[in-house]
């Protein structure tokens, strides 16, 4: 099982990339070190730092016609990470 789940394009995220500057959803439970190894194996770049943020999954409430709906927003981990000068991921250069 890998631990990165998947990109994050926002815009936030996109005006961050010319910095070197990369997000991405991670596995919850993974921790920095595990993260930096795992973004160095599957890229091959060099990993500067990195910021992780928790968010929590928030619950729903929907009136409809017919009845109330109710769910539950997943939570994830985000990562911003920032690579050493001269290394990118090519994943966002093709955008």
């Amino acid at each position: 099982m890998s631990i990165l789940k998947k990109p994050l394009m926002t815009e936030k995220v996109s005006a961050l990339n010319k910095h070197g500057v990369y997000g991405l959803i991670v596995d919850d439970r993974a921790d920095k070190n595990q993260i930096k190894k795992e973004i160095e194996r599957f890229y091959g770049v060099s990993v500067d730092k990195i910021n992780t943020m928790r968010y929590a999954g928030k619950y729903i409430t929907r009136h409809t016609k017919s009845r109330v709906m109710k769910g539950k927003r997943p939570s994830y981990k985000k990562v911003l990470v920032t690579l050493k000068a001269g290394d990118s991921i090519e994943f966002y250069n093709n955008f």
